[in-house]
Parts: structure tokens; sequence; C-alpha cells
């Protein structure tokens, strides 16, 4: 009990001095830590070369241990790979401080568990933010160990400065298979990923692994091309809203609102968290990230300050605080209602044509897309909002005696189209354009991405006015 509330206010205290040193240095550049990287949504790791960055810092194992002398059950990590003694000193109280909170997000509901025969294996991710602001990405597989009887679920937990959600899935397929055959067979497979280098977006890289009775496997680890997007699958929230209700998560995301996503499935929330944050793609959510609101940190959906929280249905009845300005959305299959409470501005906070042309590229995607392909068409769908809306920026940032400055009253002047007005005044004073802009105006060319899909568009527009020009003249 002392180790989950001291691993509560540790908690507690990184979210909260990161919403300090966001607001802190929200006009100032000295501090680059406050920036996670733009093509990773919230949990981009740390800042590292491909060349020689590992997979993963270290695998944990957390079991459910009845409590003394009380009912109920409480999270330990019973091993930890790699150990300890190989670690200095400050690396050690590093993890250490890291490891109370981790296996928090492993077991979220707290001590309700009872002994089970059966559990089907689920896969989620989750945030840890130190207080510097880097964030290293947790991913878990609870699953339900061999044995007869009833009996608890335990959890393989990787932590890594990586952000790529379907590699790790397929780790954790390897990892489950070998933990059916014994404990024992994880370690030398973790090994061999650990020595192995971590490939370049769209590379793979493979690790050869023996098996008793089946022999050595080749196994081919790949990330997908398109790195701001590696830890993302849109096929979840697609599943749970309509195309209608996604806009008008959407809305509510971009204007930096309050949201509450409730759902029974712990995979459920971290892959809806994370495809909503992926919307923003170029700009980054800047304010407090929770996939999963373990059960002892549930008083951070009271915050007055923007938020995207996952939270258990079972803990709903929990949400008493104030409403106003808070929008929670109800993945459950089958919902009545799947926004139990809006402000009720979200569908008319987006320009008419811009949704229109957004349902319009949504409603091309097939039932049967791949994970990839679904990706790239949502992620450009959403992207050419913002090439519409403000992606003329980059010609209001000019250069003064102080550098670079972004000119905000010749920019707002110049939005191409007037009923786009109303919506790039409000997204201007959110924090993440406002740290997008301070990126422009402090780095050489940090945004190269959507840069070329300004451009793309210009192009586009440029030939297709040129083909009306030549189209009236022969029509003449």
């Amino acid at each position: 009990a002392d180790m989950d509330h001291g691993a509560m206010k540790k908690i507690s205290s990184m979210f909260s001095t990161l919403q300090e040193k966001l607001h802190r240095t929200k006009r100032s550049s000295s501090d680059p830590g406050v920036y996670p990287a733009p093509a990773a949504a919230p949990p981009a790791g740390r800042e590292r070369s491909h060349m020689g960055q590992l997979f993963f810092e270290y695998l944990l194992v957390v079991s459910l241990r009845k409590k003394r002398n009380e009912e109920g059950y409480e999270p330990h990590i019973t091993y930890q790979f790699p150990k300890r003694e190989v670690m200095g000193r400050l690396q050690r109280e590093e993890e250490e401080k890291c490891m109370k909170a981790a296996h928090l997000f492993c077991f979220p509901e707290g001590i309700n568990w009872a002994p089970l025969t059966e559990y089907r294996s689920e896969t989620f991710s989750f945030v840890l933010t130190e207080v510097d602001g880097s964030r290293r990405n947790g991913y878990c597989r609870r699953l339900l160990p061999e044995g007869r009887g009833a009996r608890v679920p335990e959890a393989y937990c990787i932590i890594s400065s990586v952000a790529c959600f379907g590699l790790f899935s397929k780790i954790f397929d390897e990892v489950e298979k070998r933990r059916q055959i014994s404990k024992a067979m994880i370690y030398p497979f973790m090994q061999s990923l650990r020595e192995a280098p971590l490939p370049s977006p769209g590379n793979t890289v493979t690790i050869s692994s023996f098996i008793p009775d089946a022999g050595t496997e080749i196994i081919s680890l790949t990330r997908p091309a398109e790195s701001w997007l590696e830890h993302v699958d849109f096929h979840t929230l697609f599943r749970c809203l309509s195309d209608e209700e996604v806009l008008m998560v959407f809305a509510a995301t971009v204007t930096e609102r309050r949201i509450i996503f409730i759902s029974e499935e712990l995979s459920t929330l971290s892959q809806v968290l994370h495809a909503v944050a992926a919307l923003l793609n170029p700009f980054v959510w800047q304010h407090t990230f929770i996939s999963i609101v373990p059960t002892v940190l549930i008083d951070v959906c009271a915050a007055p300050t923007p938020y995207l929280l996952g939270v258990q249905k079972s803990e709903t009845h929990t949400l008493t605080h104030s409403r106003t300005h808070l929008m929670i959305v109800d993945l459950s299959p089958g919902a009545e209602t799947k926004f139990i409470t809006r402000i009720g501005d979200e569908e008319s906070l987006l320009p008419a044509k811009l949704k229109e042309e957004l349902l319009s590229r949504l409603s091309t995607r097939t039932r049967h897309a791949s994970t990839e392909e679904l990706n790239r068409l949502v992620s450009e769908a959403f992207l050419s909002v913002f090439v519409r809306s403000v992606g003329h920026f980059s010609q209001h940032v000019r250069r003064c005696a102080n550098g670079r400055q972004f000119q905000k009253k010749s920019f707002l002047k110049a939005v191409e189209h007037k009923s786009h007005l109303n919506f790039v005044k409000l997204f201007i004073q959110t924090q993440m354009f406002d740290l997008f802009i301070q990126e422009e105006e402090t780095q050489p060319n940090p945004n190269v991405f959507f840069h070329r899909k300004v451009s793309e568009y210009h192009e586009r527009k440029k030939r297709e006015k040129m083909k009306a020009g030549w189209v009236r003249g022969v029509v003449v």
C-alpha cells in the first residue's frame, strides 16, 4: 500500500510538473525538452539516433499477490530484464522510480481481482512522463499463465523510447508463445532482441531464436515507413465511432478541451487515444495524456486544464466532478449514446466545406483495408484540414531584428476562405499551434513533411486554375 501511495504521488507529480513547465515555457525556446517529436504524437520517446538505439530499455514481469491480512491483490514486479545489478547506481534509482509507476499501469483496476479459469490476453500501451517532459512508452501484454484451476493474470511490460505499437504487439506474440512453453524461454529471445539494432522506419531486422521441438526460428520485425504513424492503428477508432462522431471528437481535440474516453477494454482505450492524438499531425497534443488512468489516479479527471484520458467503464461512477466544458465518449459496443456529455458546439467548430471534404475522403476507405492503407488515408484526410486552413503560415514567419517572428495579423488577413476564419482564430490560440510556431521561429526546417504537403496543395491548385482557364478559352 505504501508503494502504491508513493507511486501515485510520483505520477501525479510528473503530470503536474509537466503542465507547469509547458505553461512556464509557452513562449520560451530555452527548453527543447517540452517538445515531443512532431512525428510521434504524445507518446514520443526520448530523442536518439537510430544507429545503436535499443528496441527496449527493459522488460518487467508484473504479478498479482494477495495482500497480507487484507482482501484483494496488489501488483508486484517479480522479474526485470536486464537485472538491476548490471545498472549503475544513478540509473538504478531512476529506473526504480519509473517502475513504481509502470506496475500501476499494468493493473490499473487496483485491488479488485479474483482468480480466473479463462482470460483473453490483451495488449495495451501507456506513457510515462518524466519531470523534465521526456516520455517513455510502456507496452503491456496481460495473460493467464499456464496451469490448472483458478489463477490470476500476469503482465509482461516493455519500457521503450520507441513509439511503435504494432511492432511491440508482434514481439508480445513471440513472448506469449514462449511463455506457454516455459517462462525461461522468454529471456533468451529478449536478449537477442536487445542485441539487435533498431531498424529505421521502413526497414526490417531479423532475429534468430531457438524453441525446443521446433528448432531455430527466424523472426522478422519491420517498422512502418511512415514513422509518425507507427504507434497508430485507426481501425479501433472507426469501429467504435461513426465518421461524424470522429469529426466531433477531432473538433474538441483540436480546440484543446477536456476529453474522457470510456471502455471496458484496456486495448480499446489505448488504441483510440493514440489514434485521436495522431489526427492532429503535424501538431502535437501538449497537455495531459493518460491512455489508461489507474484507479489511484482517477482524481486527475477533475483537473481544470485540457486533457485526453482513458477511463475504464467500471470507474464511470467516480466521474462526479463538474462536466462543464467536458466531453465524455463511451466507446462501448451498443452504447445508447456515444457522448455521455459534451459542450454542444462540436458540430459547428469545423468549417462546413472542410467537414464535407473530410467525410467524402473518409467514405472512400474499404472494409478490408490494411492498417497501412487506412492509416495513410485517414492521416492525409485530416492533414488536409491544416493544409487548407493554416498552411500559409510559413509566408508569415519573417526575419526581424530578433530573428524569425510569426506575423499573426497578416496571417489572419491572408486566410484563403473567410468561412475558415472563425476556426483559424480558435486554433491559433491553442498551445499546440503556439509551440509549432515557436519551432518554426527557432529551428531550421522542423516540419519538412508539412511544408511539402502545403507545396503540393498549392501546385495542385495552380494546375487546376490553369486547366480551368484553358477550358474557358476553348469554349470562347
